[in-house]
């Protein structure tokens, strides 16, 4: 009978632990089209973040994905001095529409993403403003963010 209890407590904090790594939302808006994201980029005279991904298998995304873009400082700067586009590149390619998928790969193609995840700033010309590979401690992406701001002031 204890063991079958233990079995059983082990099962569900397994299963309770692992849907939350899974449905971890989110809370960031992030544009749905990359030519909406350019366009939009353009209007407001923002930097577009393209965020370069593997959502079902790389750990230092999902990291990043619940550290960093779910944060209230996060939103709250980007909000106000960035469009936000999420490139993801998944395993399992039901996880992205075709459509999108084709565009992911041909982003990560034409700016030569090599490493998962990398932020990329370009402007509304596509123009390169900086980028950070890899993942580092969430205080240090913030410096590298007004980095870029200032850069989008020049």
């Amino acid at each position: 009978m204890k063991d079958l209890l233990l079995a059983g407590l082990l099962f569900f904090s397994t299963y309770s632990w692992s849907q939350e790594d899974i449905n971890t939302p989110n809370l960031t808006i992030w544009t749905t089209s990359y030519k909406e994201a350019l366009k939009e980029a353009k209007t407001n005279r923002k930097p577009l973040l393209i965020y370069f991904k593997g959502s079902d298998w790389c750990s230092p995304c999902k990291k990043l994905d619940k550290k960093l873009f779910t944060t209230e400082k996060f939103k709250n700067l980007s909000k106000e001095n960035f469009v936000l586009y999420e490139a993801d590149i998944p395993f399992n390619e039901d996880l992205v529409t075709k459509e999108k998928l084709a565009i992911n790969k041909k982003l990560a193609k034409k700016f030569k993403i090599s490493s998962y995840p990398t932020l990329l700033f370009i402007n509304y010309k596509q123009k390169i403003i900086d980028y950070k590979k890899g993942l580092i401690l969430t205080e240090y992406y913030y410096p590298f963010f007004e980095s870029v701001i200032n850069k989008n002031r020049e």
